[in-house]
């Protein structure tokens, strides 16, 4: 029995169950994101072709029912999100790229 290869085999094994784990979540996650993607770009498209501004002033106007929710409507909301995707997709394109040059030749 060799001890480093003992050694080896679990820490090998605490990664495969590490990983395993991650590469579950992430998956569940970008199934999720993917699902709302049609929606983001929707908003997006709001936020940037007058709608919002026009939303906005009528609230500002008093316009809307006071019960109406519309964090939408804040001055950084959607701003922010929109600044916080550009971010992840960012760092999405930095981990694939990684992934690209690590994976092995599988062609």
């Amino acid at each position: 029995m060799n001890k480093q290869q003992i050694e080896r085999v679990i820490r090998m094994e605490s990664y495969l169950d590490e990983s395993c784990a991650a590469i579950g979540e992430l998956s569940e996650a970008l199934e999720k994101y993917e699902s709302i993607l049609d929606k983001y770009y929707e908003l997006e498209e709001y936020y940037g072709n007058g709608d919002w501004m026009d939303d906005y002033d009528a609230d500002r106007a008093g316009e809307f029912p006071d019960d109406l929710k519309r964090g939408v409507l804040s001055e950084d909301a959607v701003y922010d999100l929109i600044t916080e995707h550009i971010e992840l997709v960012t760092r999405l394109q930095k981990a694939v790229q990684r992934c690209m040059e690590i994976e092995p030749d599988n062609k």
